[in-house]
């Protein structure tokens, strides 16, 4: 069976382009608990050895763990149990793939409302160093990146440039998922993007930074997911 699930899995998420994953398999909840791994989804059966999956979902949640829970079983009768741990959907078995994967459907789109629900709070700001001295500065003023030497400019909406000490790598991990690496010396915000052309990348003001051809493709994939998850562009 638990087999069969992760192909199910497999085949689901390899139809998710833009979405990276690992698949993990555990043969009982004590298992799962002594990973220590926090993953975003876990499929639970109800019956194992030792610890079952009602135990095992309430000492998830014990610990904190935010994650979709999703039961996969035979018992019928556990239902009204899965509710004292926030399941987020109950199946029984046999699994009916289609019912299977609107479930993984509803978990996806889950997880990316609370993924943008974070992001604004998480990275709305970043701190950078200049000598002794520290600044905030907000993603949103930030139109691109440069690396120059060994400094890192920040071009902003107003038409100011910030430059400080840092390698383009760091910051890349500093940002949200706004911006990305169009050249090994540009990092772009999406924001101001207007458009690409012949290995340029169009911004606001008609201003032009280069695009490399390896990252041409995945970079106007990028483009396209995030002007269909704002509201203008």
């Amino acid at each position: 069976m638990a087999e069969k699930i992760s192909a199910l899995l497999t085949d689901y998420m390899k139809e998710q382009p833009l979405i990276s994953w690992d698949l993990r398999c555990f043969s009982d909840g004590k298992s799962l608990l002594d990973s220590g791994h926090d993953f975003d989804l876990i499929l639970l059966d109800i019956q194992m050895k030792d610890l079952n999956g009602m135990e095992t979902a309430k000492r998830l949640r014990q610990r904190g763990s935010q994650c979709i829970l999703i039961f996969l079983t035979v018992l019928k009768e556990w239902v009204f149990d899965a509710f004292a741990v926030q399941a987020f959907d109950y199946l029984v078995k046999p699994l009916e793939p289609n019912r299977f994967y609107q479930t993984l459907n509803r978990a996806m789109a889950a997880l990316k409302q609370r993924e943008q629900a974070l992001l604004p709070k998480l990275t709305s700001n970043i701190l950078i160093q200049r000598g002794s001295s520290r600044e905030i500065i907000p993603l949103s003023r930030i139109r691109y990146c440069e690396v120059l030497g060994r400094k890192v400019y920040l071009h902003q909406s107003d038409g100011s440039t910030i430059d400080y000490y840092e390698r383009l790598e760091v910051l890349e991990h500093q940002v949200d998922q706004r911006f990305f690496r169009c050249h090994r010396s540009y990092l772009v915000n999406l924001d101001y993007v207007r458009g690409c052309d012949a290995g340029q990348v169009i911004l606001t003001e008609q201003e032009k930074i280069p695009v490399s051809r390896l990252r041409e493709r995945d970079f106007l994939q990028a483009l396209l997911h995030h002007m269909k998850g704002r509201d203008t562009f």
